[in-house]
């Protein structure tokens, strides 16, 4: 049975633009006025991390909103302190939404005596009080199970796939979709088969952590417009090097779609400098007047599918539902009309 109390939203500091056009959303979709409520979320002169909620959360469904994303860690604290506030102010449940889940790379010991941080994070959020998280795009699918709480994780290709009919509608059978590692294979593949492209690889050798000895591509992409799809890009250098190899291999044009737009230290730069026509992200890490500046980066939003998500979390209907496309196109009628 639908929930009697209406849904009620939070934010953290770390993207409160997605966190208003989710409540804005939501309001569309409600047809009454949705805004996260009146909460002081702020830092001691020592840093420490204070939250006071101003309006009364008890027996109420309340989401968090709050990316985890740089910094990390004081984005991390606000999550755990403002879900130890809502507990102890008798919420009902508390769904933590965060549409960037900070520390996924730290999926799985890589080497000897090195920590799984994702999953220290998963006990901080489940012993904080966290009863489901809502996110997008975990860097490694098993990480759900990291949690002994429900976990949905939303996918970003179906709007992906909707941004490219729109943007390439007569480029379609030009289109090859490409994996830039043998590990996003499943990922590429998922987006490929949405569009109707066909796939092609990017294997890449490191002689040691962080350098590309080579790269090699498999598959023919001989005048192909070639688009590039991952979840994270970080200091963008794998990805810039991708497309340089594409174009060396006869391909016209090369376009990235990425998720998770981290975009640390020389990235943009790296972006702008690149042979890459566009890189195209989602806002679920809060852009840079860097980022906003650049020509080639264009941000898709999310706010959408996570209004949408949440509505259905509280109504008790099917999150996955959001995955097919007769379900979120209509969501996006305002900026794709291709569905």
């Amino acid at each position: 049975m639908p929930a009697m109390t209406e849904p009620k939203l939070i934010a953290g500091n770390a993207n409160r633009p997605l966190a208003n056009a989710i409540a804005r959303r939501m309001s569309m979709h409600r047809g009454m006025n949705v805004a996260p409520i009146e909460a002081r979320v702020e830092r001691f002169n020592d840093q420490e991390i204070f939250v006071e909620v101003y309006e009364n959360v008890r027996g109420e469904d309340m989401f968090i909103i709050q990316s985890t994303s740089n910094p990390a860690n004081d984005n991390l604290m606000e999550l755990l302190i403002m879900t130890d506030a809502l507990k102890r102010s008798s919420a009902s449940r508390i769904t933590a939404v965060i549409p960037y889940f900070g520390y996924a790379r730290q999926d799985r010991r890589a080497k000897a005596r090195t920590p799984i941080s994702a999953k220290l994070v998963a006990n901080l959020l489940t012993e904080a009080g966290v009863d489901r998280v809502l996110t997008l795009d975990l860097h490694a699918a098993q990480i759900q199970g990291f949690f002994d709480i429900p976990v949905d994780n939303l996918y970003a290709s179906p709007v992906f796939a909707l941004d490219i009919q729109h943007h390439f509608k007569d480029q379609m059978s030009d289109l090859m979709v490409i994996s830039p590692d043998v590990g996003g294979v499943a990922r590429a593949r998922e987006l490929a088969q949405r569009i109707g492209a066909p796939l092609a690889i990017v294997d890449k050798r490191r002689e040691k952590p962080g350098e590309i000895a080579e790269m090699t591509v498999i598959g023919d992409v001989t005048g192909k417009t070639c688009i590039i799809v991952d979840d994270i890009c970080d200091t963008a250098g794998t990805l810039c090097k991708a497309a340089q190899v594409l174009t060396e291999h006869g391909a016209v044009e090369v376009h990235a779609y990425i998720t998770h737009g981290v975009l640390s230290g020389p990235a943009v730069e790296r972006v702008q400098k690149s042979v890459m026509k566009s890189l195209v992200i989602t806002d679920s890490i809060e852009p840079t007047d860097e980022v906003k500046a650049a020509s080639n980066i264009r941000i898709v939003p999310t706010a959408p599918m996570f209004a949408q998500a949440i509505l259905n979390i509280w109504n008790g209907t099917s999150v996955s539902s959001l995955f097919e496309v007769n379900s979120l196109g209509p969501i996006y009628e305002g900026l794709y009309t291709t569905y």
